[in-house]
């Protein structure tokens, strides 16, 4: 693996590293009972995930160009898989860091709360006070949560089935449509820019299906009729839902990548 492909890599790793964290965040605030804050440090963190997707346009173009012009073409499949991988193993440990996660979450929602500055809890966070409670947070997964997994799942095979899709999506969509021009290079830019609409309709699921399940399942925890128990399962089952989308990205890349190039004949 070259410093290219490894940078590349790494920075498909940060993005599905923060997404999965911020699940963490929807925890933490039906612990601290502060919801709207916490949803407030989910959205922002989901925002920074999705946003830095859009980076990975430029390296990967820039890869692609690399290879082509050292007559490297054939090796892009073989890249796009490592890069695929990076992103299911940095959700995976996503998952592992939930405990942590939440905990380090809700002290962010107590410290934002009292100084009320986004720019502070930032500093803050860098700060040797705040490095130690990052370390004093730290908490691997029980084996009693991992049980507890055989218990009700909060929501429908349908959601996580849906959400699946959704990640897988979201996942593959920037990668297959640049692929797609290395496939279809007459039309490489029209390929590329047909990201946007792949990408367009797995946000359009996630916040039409599986965030309303996931806010009405918030405020039955506010009000008593569902568990914090049951919630954090739920949340888990979301995030391997998750895993499972990174997985089927792998599935879905090349087929993916021959529609976006079959469309862009006719786009």
């Amino acid at each position: 693996m070259d410093r290219q492909l490894l940078i590349i890599c790494l920075l498909t790793a940060a993005i599905n590293l923060i997404g999965t964290l911020a699940y963490a965040a929807r925890i933490a605030g039906v612990r601290t009972r502060r919801i709207a804050m916490s949803f407030a440090l989910f959205n922002i963190l989901v925002l920074v995930s999705r946003t830095s997707n859009s980076f990975l346009g430029p390296f990967l173009a820039k890869r692609i160009e690399t290879r082509i012009s050292n007559g490297g073409g054939d090796a892009l499949f073989g890249d796009f898989q490592l890069v695929l991988g990076s992103a299911t193993l940095a959700v995976a440990i996503g998952i592992a860091l939930v405990p942590t996660g939440q905990r380090l979450f809700a002290r962010a929602i107590g410290y934002f709360q009292e100084h009320r500055s986004t720019v502070q809890l930032v500093l803050h966070s860098a700060s040797p006070e705040g490095l130690r409670s990052i370390r004093d947070a730290a908490s691997p997964p029980h084996i009693r949560q991992i049980r507890e997994l055989a218990k009700p799942r909060g929501v429908g095979w349908g959601v996580l089935a849906a959400n699946c899709l959704a990640q897988a999506l979201i996942t593959v969509g920037v990668l297959a449509s640049l692929y797609a021009g290395y496939l279809n290079p007459e039309f490489r830019v029209t390929a590329s820019q047909l990201s946007a609409v792949i990408n367009g309709l797995a946000t359009i699921l996630l916040f039409a299906l599986i965030d309303p399940q996931l806010s009405v399942m918030t405020d039955d925890v506010v009000e008593g009729r569902v568990s914090e128990a049951l919630f954090r399962r739920t949340i888990v089952w979301i995030s391997f839902s998750r895993l499972a989308g990174t997985m089927l990205a792998q599935l879905l890349f090349l087929p993916s990548a021959q529609f976006v190039a079959w469309i862009a004949n006719y786009v």
